[in-house]
This record gives structure tokens, sequence and C-alpha cells, in this order.
């Protein structure tokens, strides 16, 4: 077996690399993207309920935007990915790269999951910060870009690492439009060997290496954003926490 798995990797190890890059390219990107999505989204939500022609607007927005989140949220994005590639020559006439629409399918996928991710992490802020920035002259925008934006930022780090994880794994179903990530190239390998075992093997274990790293590396970032454990006051002494 050992044997196996040692040939699989010397004969073929460059495409497990290539399949890894591809992954974390699109991971990457997506989660970036998709939590940029989330929080335009979330922000537009919570803002306050208008009157008039706005409110109609506002409405308006909000159905497209809740449509929006009802339908990445309660889909797979295996049925995505084939939707969208295969969908948009037939009804738009538009042909998209494959690279090109790995990318957006998993960002947009993302973005619908971080805005509630968003929304909720608005919404825990609260609101007498949101009174105290009002009484002060501050605008909607302002009071988001500067009091609460920066704390929901840190308050929904957690939820950002762990769709950042399941990304890393996700990006397998983008092998429905024949995107040359990890899984496609371990199923190209198992293909041409013969030997699908040891090929997925492999895959397995670069799967539970990358999700490892990265799940210690964002806690190590959680921690030092949190600060130390114990803070030393300007008379020498040191308080606890």
């Amino acid at each position: 077996m050992l044997n196996k798995i040692s040939n699989i990797w010397a004969t073929s190890g460059p495409m497990f690399i290539n399949g890894t890059i591809v992954t974390l390219k699109i991971s990457i990107f997506g989660t970036i993207v998709g939590l940029i999505i989330g929080l335009l989204v979330g922000t537009i939500r919570t803002i306050p309920k208008q009157k008039g022609s706005k409110g109609i607007f506002q409405k308006i927005i909000n159905a497209i935007l809740s449509i929006y989140i009802l339908v990445f949220r309660g889909t797979p994005m295996m049925v995505q990915s084939m939707l969208i590639f295969y969908g948009m020559p037939i009804l738009f006439n538009i042909t998209l790269d494959k690279m090109l629409a790995a990318y957006f399918i998993v960002s947009i996928n993302t973005g619908a999951y971080m805005s509630e991710v968003v929304r909720g992490g608005i919404i825990g802020v609260d609101k007498g910060q949101f009174e105290a920035a009002t009484s002060s002259g501050m605008s909607h925008l302002q009071t988001m870009l500067y009091i609460v934006i920066p704390q929901t930022m840190r308050n929904i780090l957690p939820a950002t690492g762990n769709e950042f994880v399941i990304n890393i794994k996700d990006t397998s179903v983008l092998n429905v439009i024949a995107i040359n990530e990890l899984f496609f190239a371990s199923k190209s390998i198992g293909g041409a060997s013969g030997d699908y075992f040891s090929p997925m093997l492999i895959t397995s274990i670069i799967y539970l290496l990358l999700t490892t790293i990265i799940t210690n590396l964002l806690r190590w970032i959680e921690r030092k954003m949190e600060g130390p454990e114990t803070y030393e006051l300007s008379m020498g002494n040191q308080m606890q926490v």
C-alpha cells in the first residue's frame, strides 16, 4: 500500500500541488470577495426604515437581497455551479471562462452566508452606540464605517475563518465544471492509474493539513486581536483578567 502511494506521488505529485494551489486561490478569492459582499448586503439590510419613496425603494432592495440570500443559502453549490456555468450561454449568450466562473460562484455563495453573519454582528452592537453617534451628528454611513463595522469585523472573525475552511473543502464541487482543483486532479490521476484509493487518500491528507493549519492560524490571529491576558498598570501592578 505504501509503495502504491509513493509511486502515485512520485509520478503525479505536480498535479496534486497544482490542484492544491488552484483550490487555495479560489478559496481565498471567494472568501475575501464574499466577505465584501456580505458587508455590503448586511449593512444595507440594517439601514433604518425610510419613509415615502425612499421607503418603497428600500423595501424593493431588501426583497431582492432576501431572495438572493434565500436562493444561495438554500441550494447546493454544485447545483449553482452547473446552473451558472451552463446556463449563462443559454440565457444570456455569455460564455464564462472556467476559472472566472469558479471565482464568481464561490464568491456569491459565500456572500449569501456572510451577509447573515454580518447582519447578526451589526445587530449585536449595543444600540446605545448608534444613539450616541446620531446625537453627536454622525450620519448612518459614518456610524457604520467608524463605529459599527470595526466592532463587527472583530466579532465575525471566527465565522469568516470557518467560512474560509468550508470553501477549501467545497471547491471540490467545482469538478462538475471541470475546474482543475485538488479533487478533480485526484480523480484524473485515479482514472489514469486505475487506482482511485491512493490518490483520494493523498487528497484527504492534503485537505486535512490545509484545514488544520488554517484553523490554527486563524485561532492565533483571534488571540492576538483579543490582546494580552495580563495588563500592566501605570503604578507597576498587574491586573489579571
